[in-house]
């Protein structure tokens, strides 16, 4: 009996030492990242036009954690600044935008960026896609492994977002490049995950940036034929007047209808001299052609992604890496399609920068309450980072902005106290924040007439204060108003309401080492 219950006790503690080590080991992370995508063109997001179908993307929504607010950013580069920092922009020091577009720098000794760590601590990372960070890539120092379109190094080949790229590969001599770019970066994260260009003894951090569906919108040879006749129901605000807007909300007139009633691209740009008369690099502007084909073309160049998506998780399950790899699908910030009369992102409405957000756990890791759950929560970019740190086991490396998304992961119900904060600061970014340029000054204002603003969202409210001296703040109750058309701000009866927010969002500063709160300009009813 005694022998019995010590050859018992040895396999319940080799049972439980297993347990330990198959609970502690390093997932691996696959963060599918794409560019300019809004939630509305994903199928699990209820907002998307019922002609919309993304059945990869939505099974790792049915697999995983979906978040109804997915707040990443206000624009591509800043985007992905603090996705490389866990910083809001303002915190993002040393980096600049330089002449000419797109091309940046940065000092990689003040502003790091956080692979790094995960290197020291043991992970294989690796970049594959669109760089617009720098012309520093930082092979070497924050990638082991790197495939890449870095734009800011090649300006003159920063219009080609869908093929004759040129692609360096760890830091070498670039290379011209022919294919529809989707489906290669697509293949070179399956050639990662199977094993190629990365040790098969390190847990790996994958970074996959897709450069789709940003402008010029071009899909696949194969799916040009897709999507036809769809219904479009035109946004409530598609044209002006836009009643409680600040100033430059209502100027916004990318739209207007032609002599038969449709609504068609204007010369809005042309006409406007913030812009120089030039659409943003890579985006074409086609004064007469009806906004329902574009929308088509944007929703067709969503396709790609969503078969790579497709592609990347049967890899993991073929490779029997789905048991330990967290895979996250999101995009850059969203884009707006008439809402608000816009053609563009970077503004502070669900129309414009509302991105889909998407976590699937490692199978070993999923719950009930972990699959197929809906968060409600308003999250942002910089609320990422720090949850790749702690499903890494990693002690952050220094302060960062956002708060580890986990126990909502867990347990979708999980109370979730934080406010989501953005700054958009148009191209200025940390010690260059300190202070809001005056109305005047170009550096305020980004794309299409867009100022700088603080963006404050908890529950189903949200703050916006336009940084602009006099300008109206902004407060909508998005479950009953999710066109964000009535602003509540002007409502005295909201008045205690948006007192609140108005604290909450400088408290928000504050927390966040946001030198310009004691530089604000005064709102229009202080």
């Amino acid at each position: 009996m005694d022998k019995l219950l010590r050859s018992l006790s040895i396999i319940l503690l080799c049972f439980l030492k297993l347990s330990i080590v198959f609970a502690t080991e390093k997932p691996n992370i696959l963060f599918i990242y794409t560019d300019d995508q809004s939630h509305r063109t994903v199928s699990a997001y209820p907002e998307s036009y019922d002609w919309v179908k993304t059945p990869n993307i939505d099974q790792l929504a049915k697999e995983g954690v979906r978040f109804t607010q997915g707040l990443i950013g206000s624009w591509c580069m800043a985007s992905r600044a603090s996705l490389l920092t866990g910083l809001q922009q303002h915190g993002i020091e040393s980096m600049k935008c330089v002449d000419p577009y797109p091309s940046s720098t940065y000092d990689p000794k003040q502003c790091r960026f956080w692979p790094s760590v995960f290197r020291k601590e043991g992970y294989a990372t690796a970049h594959i896609g669109k760089w617009h960070t720098g012309v520093d890539g930082g092979y070497g120092r924050d990638w082991d492994y790197q495939k890449i379109w870095n734009r800011p190094k090649y300006p003159n080949n920063a219009p080609n977002y869908y093929d004759n790229q040129l692609i360096e590969t760890n830091g070498g001599e670039p290379v011209m490049t022919k294919g529809y770019t989707t489906d290669l970066y697509t293949n070179w994260a399956i050639d990662y995950i199977r094993g190629e260009n990365r040790p098969k003894d390190k847990p790996w951090y994958l970074w996959l940036c897709y450069g789709a569906v940003h402008g010029p919108f071009t899909p696949a040879d194969r799916h040009l034929t897709e999507l036809n006749n769809i219904d479009l129901p035109l946004p409530k605000d598609l044209y002006p007047p836009r009643p409680g807007k600040p100033d430059y909300i209502d100027k916004m007139a990318f739209w207007e209808e032609n002599a038969d009633g449709v609504a068609v691209e204007s010369n809005f740009r042309k006409a406007t001299t913030d812009t120089g008369g030039r659409a943003p690099m890579a985006m074409k502007d086609m004064p007469g052609r009806p906004l329902k084909d574009w929308v088509r073309q944007y929703h067709q160049g969503v396709l790609a992604i969503d078969e790579g998506v497709g592609r990347l998780l049967k890899a993991l399950l073929e490779s029997g890496q789905d048991e330990n790899t967290l895979v996250v699908f999101t995009s850059d910030q969203g884009f707006a399609w008439g809402q608000k009369g816009f053609k563009s992102k970077v503004a502070p409405y669900d129309s414009t920068i509302r991105a889909p957000l998407i976590f699937r756990l490692p199978k070993n890791q999923r719950t009930a309450k972990s699959t197929g759950s809906v968060v409600e929560a308003p999250v942002g970019g910089v609320d990422i980072p720090p949850t790749f740190f702690k499903w890494a086991g990693i002690d952050l490396p220094w302060k960062m902005h956002g708060h580890d998304l986990t126990p909502l992961l867990m347990d979708s119900k999980s109370k979730w106290k934080y406010p989501s904060l953005l700054t958009h600061t148009a191209k200025k970014y940390g010690s260059d924040t300190d202070k809001v340029p005056a109305k005047d000054d170009p550096a305020l204002i980004h794309g299409p007439g867009i100022p700088w603003y603080v963006m404050l969202t908890k529950g189903h409210k949200k703050y916006i204060r336009t940084l602009i001296e006099g300008e109206i703040e902004e407060l909508y109750d998005l479950k009953n108003d999710p066109d964000e058309l009535n602003n509540l701000a002007l409502n005295p009866n909201y008045r205690k309401e948006l007192l609140a927010f108005r604290k909450e969002a400088l408290k928000e500063l504050k927390r966040t080492d946001a030198k310009m709160v004691n530089h604000l300009p005064q709102v229009a009813h202080p």
